[in-house]
Order: C-alpha cells, then structure tokens, then sequence
C-alpha cells in the first residue's frame, strides 16, 4: 500500500555523471516521470545518457548562464531529445551572499520560468529535465514555481528543495563560504525569501508568470499535462 510519505519520497534515478538527479513529482498535483530536476549533463556518461533513454526524456532545459554553457555544454551521446537554453543570469553574475541571491533569482527568473513553462506544453515535450549547474539554486526555485502552480504546499516544496543537500554531500553547515554557491547548501530561508519576493511583487504565482508573459491558457495547460 503507498502511503502519505511515498507520495512525497522522490522516485530517485542514479545517473552516472549527473549530480543531483530526481523526479520533481508526487507533490501537489505534479505526478510523476514528467518532470526531472539536475545539474548539469556537461559530465554524463554513455551509460547515464541510456538511464535518460529509458526514462522516456524528451526534453532538455538549461538554466545556466551563456558563458557557463559554453565552458561546460552538456553531453548528448546521440538521445533524441531537445535542447532549451533559458538562462536565468545571461552573463555568469550574480550576489555573492546567498540571503541576496535568492530574491535576485525570483527577480531574474520570471521570463526564463514562462519559457519553460511553454516547452513543457509544447507536444511531444514531457517527461522533461530541468537543469542549472549544481540543480539546488535556479533550478530550485524554478521548480518550486512550477510545484506551487501545480498546488503543492510550502512544506512539500521546500522538502524537495531541501533535499539537494543530502544528493550534494552540503549536509555539513559548516560547507566553506570560499568554495563558491555550489558547495554551499540550501536552507529553507533561501527559498523563502524567493516566494516571499514573488508574493510580495506579483501577489501570486500565477500573477508573477503572467506579468511575464505568459497565458493564463498555457497555465491551464501545464496543470493539464503534468497533472
């Protein structure tokens, strides 16, 4: 029998040469196998480009930066799937203090959120893979908008969100502040701070993604295709 807390435990995937690889699924009304989270692929072995075979992917999105792309592009091995590039920071900068990041990163994200929104319900788009470099910091506020559109509560959003500590090894609090966003870990104050911004400036989640374009029809429609 599956229980309250298998709905909420990530379907988790092993994937050689991905870091930070799980099902953004099985919270609020976002099911399962159709939405993926990560870092980047710039690593990824043949043998973890057959585990995204297998898992059906057909889409591919990057939230990097243009210049971290280009030193690092992700690896293919041949899959069929298509490729997205929409950064949240075009350029590599961003606040160096992380209680500053992440209302910059709600501030930022909007229009590259609405785009990804638009590949999710474009056909033939799902399952998709969502990326950034480590999969804890855009990225996590990129699903954690997607989680909440789909009617997922603060408390499953932010355990998913949560959990790319543990799949990083950045559970120590101690994680050197020298060694650069990606070695440092994840606190649910940062996600707050990001909702707080969006709430605060657009009223909504879905107020935020319509003053950045999109349709309250293509919202109806992720809810009807991830759900």
């Amino acid at each position: 029998m599956i229980t309250d807390a298998d709905r909420h435990e990530p379907a988790v995937h092993a994937i050689p040469g991905v870091r930070n690889f799980r099902d953004a699924g099985g919270v609020g009304a976002l099911r399962r196998g159709v939405l993926y989270r990560s870092g980047a692929l710039d690593a990824m072995t043949p043998e973890g480009a057959r585990h995204l075979e297998d898992l059906g992917l057909r889409s591919v999105i990057d939230l990097r930066s243009v210049p971290e792309t280009a030193a690092r592009p992700d690896l293919r091995h041949d899959l069929g799937y298509e490729h997205s590039h929409f950064p949240v920071f075009a350029e590599q900068r961003w606040p160096e203090d992380q209680r500053e990041l992440y209302p910059a990163m709600a501030e930022r994200a909007g229009r590259s959120t609405v785009a990804v929104v638009r590949r999710l319900v474009a056909p033939r788009a799902l399952p998709a893979l969502v990326h950034c470099a480590s999969g804890k910091d855009r990225t996590g506020v990129t699903v954690a908008v997607l989680q909440t559109l789909l009617g997922a509560s603060e408390a499953e959003i932010t355990a998913d969100f949560l959990r790319s500590n543990t799949a990083l090894g950045l559970t120590d609090a101690q994680t050197g502040r020298e060694r650069g966003h990606g070695r440092r870990p994840v606190t649910a104050t940062h996600l707050q701070h990001a909702m707080i911004w969006i709430r605060s400036h657009y009223g909504s989640v879905s107020g935020y993604l319509l003053a950045h374009g999109a349709e309250e029809a293509e919202l109806r429609a992720l809810r009807t295709v991830a759900s």
